[in-house]
């Protein structure tokens, strides 16, 4: 066992989210039209995403996310979803059920959503801030 301290090499602070309560819909580009593949979030930050699908995505894949900010976070309606594009960095299908996989962020697709995602985040006490 090492006793050097763990180093954190994360460029952006990570916040952990309640399992259920923040919905992820997926498309995988340029193949798929429509948001198809659901699932939900477990932990986010400015520049990536963990969530859960039931199906895998294959690592490298470019895939664009609506994340569903959950109710209390200070935005209501349809405009509180924030939608995103990365490649996906890693996928455990090891575990039978539903897919553990994350996305690198390479760009918010609206304007304003990133700084809506982290205003939301940053202002919840639901959101804690992940190791």
């Amino acid at each position: 066992m090492s006793s050097q301290p763990r180093v954190n090499r994360r460029v952006f602070e990570r916040f952990m989210l309640e399992r259920g309560y923040t919905g992820v819909a997926a498309r995988v580009q340029p193949d798929e039209i429509g948001f198809s593949r659901e699932g939900h979030v477990y932990d986010i930050s400015e520049g990536g995403i963990c969530f859960e699908l039931d199906h895998p995505i294959e690592p490298g894949s470019v895939v664009s996310l609506r994340i569903d900010l959950p109710l209390n976070c200070g935005d209501r309606g349809p405009g509180r979803c924030v939608f995103v594009t990365g490649n996906i960095v890693w996928c455990d299908v090891d575990e039978p059920g539903a897919s553990r996989m994350a996305l690198a962020i390479t760009r918010f697709d609206r304007e304003g959503d990133k700084g809506r995602m982290m205003r939301a985040l940053s202002a919840g006490k639901r959101f804690l801030r992940a190791a």
